[in-house]
């Protein structure tokens, strides 16, 4: 562990969402919200990403107060972890491993890292309870942009073959790492994303951001079976109409919201 880290805090006076957006896109690190400030840290200095911020602030013409502090290091994963508590959404009982599990639930093992992904985000959450009602035994499945591997190992607890695939390694260590903690396993995994799978298959989730979903949407209806299931999240509903038209060839089957996130399931 490093000696230091950088600790950035937004705090925009207005488009809180599309600032969280935008954060989301500059960093795998993990962000703390908390009454209207976004709250980023990370090992590396994370200064060009506050003038990235900054710099986007004064083209929407918002105020916006942003402070990068290094800090002595005190293990502030250790502590962000140890506030993380267990998620309950379906039948799926989401939790550390310092948490028992519930009896009755499928149980899920998520240690919150640098990746995305501990179920308590509403896209997470809809996409898991998109996939219990969607995904079936035996299915083949890829998660494109897997980050901590959650929504892969709901549907490899279903029974499934799953692939998965990010562009960031890192998240694709964490995923494999976080199969092995469930006992579950994967088929195969890749660094890239939907335009590198080899074949097609039943069931495709992409959990990403609305303007990736509407750059890839080609590689995903491409990778995706005929009467396949596709999944997409991870798009606010400001930018629903924009996602809905790249996908407008499919039938759209769920719409499911959660507060200002939207959940789409098509089939092919």
């Amino acid at each position: 562990m490093s000696e230091y880290y950088y600790e950035l805090t937004i705090k925009p006076q207005n488009n809180y969402e599309q600032f969280l957006e935008l954060l989301t896109l500059l960093t795998n690190n993990a962000i703390e919200e908390s009454n209207g400030l976004l709250i980023a840290r990370s090992e590396e200095n994370l200064s060009d990403i506050e003038f990235g911020v900054n710099e986007f602030a004064k083209k929407l013409g918002i105020e916006c107060e942003t402070t990068c502090e290094k800090k002595d290091n005190q293990d502030w994963i250790k502590n962000y972890q140890q506030s993380v508590k267990a998620v309950e959404v379906g039948k799926f009982y989401i939790r550390p491993s310092w948490e028992e599990k519930k009896e009755g639930s499928i149980d899920i093992i998520i240690d919150p890292a640098l990746s995305f992904g501990s179920g308590h985000h509403e896209t997470t959450s809809s996409c898991i309870l998109a996939i219990e009602q969607f995904v079936k035994q035996d299915s083949t499945v890829l998660d494109v942009g897997c980050g901590s591997g959650i929504l892969s190992i709901a549907a490899a607890k279903l029974n499934t073959k799953v692939d998965i695939c990010d562009t960031d390694e890192v998240c694709i260590n964490d995923t494999k790492e976080n199969f092995k903690l469930n006992n579950v396993n994967f088929n195969n995994s890749w660094i890239g994303s939907a335009n590198n799978a080899k074949e097609q298959y039943d069931v495709v989730i992409a959990n990403i951001v609305a303007d990736v979903l509407v750059m890839i949407h080609k590689d995903l209806k491409k990778c995706l079976k005929d009467n396949g299931i596709l999944i997409v999240s991870g798009i606010l509903d400001k930018h629903l109409d924009r996602v809905l038209r790249k996908f407008e060839d499919l039938n759209k089957l769920e719409v499911i919201h959660k507060n200002e996130w939207v959940t789409i399931v098509f089939s092919k």
